[in-house]
């Protein structure tokens, strides 16, 4: 404890600066600090949320004056939380980051009943449908706080969604003592983080508060774009090198194709390329014996995209039309001569 947070404490009773101390231990022995509001949650409820919360968070009530004394004591940037302490609060510490806290403890609220005097943290709405209850008196108290009820096959029913109260407004005792027998629970219980210490960063709420799907999504399109980025600048990365010599691999083999470089390995391709320009080139001619005897009955040999990776796959593809159709213009101005001159060459 720091000598300020001493001289804070040493005049105090003895019971609460021991209290402080555990409340500086309990905040010291944790990465991240928060103010959480317990006002209007049971003492049962509580204790079940305390239970809640065992092995990933710990939850610390105590006076708020003495919750002030030990978070300045501990200092470290934590005094910008004695400003949430108001009303009924609590300390709430875990080693989680304050993103996985928030979502937490939102996940942990429950619904429950709102009472007379409270102020609607939502609009207040009666559901259309059968209430479930026999016509009675009942059917006036619904109609008195603006619900469109009715008295229709032997129930009371509301005949439309019916905003009966609207968020921020008070809640009168009749308006509670129908949503109580409707069973309605317009609001949560549970632990409102006010404010968070983390990492030397004072978070409030609403910072937490995003779309863990919609984030994922967005660090994904950006890993890929990135990815892309690195591809088409040549920048070699662990991640990026398999694709840029997968990409090499497939441009020297085009490239090989296209100058009819005897490599081993582009040989078979050659072959194929070859033999779909002379069978193309034969076709375009108006001579059934413009195709040699010898390949007449010979099934045509595979594309040389189909010998290649998927990298090379369609840019092989592409060459080959481009030279095939090359090949049948150039046939179809010549004449016959011409074209047994071209079959020759080939060959």
């Amino acid at each position: 404890m720091s000598a300020e947070g001493e001289r804070k404490t040493e005049t105090i009773p003895q019971w609460k600066q021991e209290e402080v101390d555990d409340i500086v231990e309990m905040i010291e022995s944790y990465d991240s600090v928060g103010v959480v509001n317990i006002a209007g949650i049971p003492s049962r409820q509580l204790q079940d949320m305390r239970r809640d919360l065992h092995g990933t968070a710990e939850l610390r009530v105590s006076r708020n004056t003495l919750l002030v004394r030990a978070l300045e004591a501990v200092n470290d940037g934590l005094e910008g939380l004695t400003e949430h302490i108001a009303g009924q609060v609590g300390l709430i510490g875990t080693d989680s980051n304050p993103f996985s806290l928030y979502q937490e403890l939102e996940a942990s609220k429950t619904p429950a009943p709102i009472g007379a005097g409270e102020i609607a943290p939502n609009d207040i709405v009666v559901p259309e449908g059968d209430t479930g209850v026999d016509p009675g008196p009942f059917v006036g108290e619904l109609q008195s706080i603006g619900a469109d009820a009715r008295i229709q096959e032997g129930s009371i029913q509301v005949l439309s969604d019916s905003t009966v109260l609207e968020a921020g407004e008070e809640v009168s005792q009749d308006l509670a003592n129908v949503l109580n027998e409707l069973g309605i629970e317009p609001k949560e219980v549970g632990l409102d983080l006010r404010g968070v210490f983390s990492d030397g960063v004072l978070f409030a709420p609403e910072e937490l508060e995003i779309d863990v799907e919609e984030y994922e999504q967005d660090i994904a399109a950006a890993a890929s774009r990135a990815f892309n980025l690195s591809v088409n600048a040549e920048y070699p990365t662990a991640t990026t090198l398999p694709t840029m010599l997968q990409t090499a691999t497939g441009d020297a083999k085009s490239l090989a194709l296209s100058a009819a470089i005897e490599d081993p390995e582009v040989v078979p391709d050659l072959i194929s390329k070859a033999d779909a320009q002379l069978r193309a080139l034969a076709g375009a001619i108006d001579d059934p014996d413009a195709l040699p005897e010898e390949l007449q009955d010979v099934e045509p040999a595979p594309a040389a995209d189909e010998q290649t990776d998927d990298q090379t796959e369609d840019t092989d593809s592409e060459d080959d039309a481009d030279d095939a159709e090359a090949e049948t213009d150039e046939a179809e101005d010549d004449d016959d001569e011409d074209a047994g001159d071209a079959l020759g060459e080939m060959f």
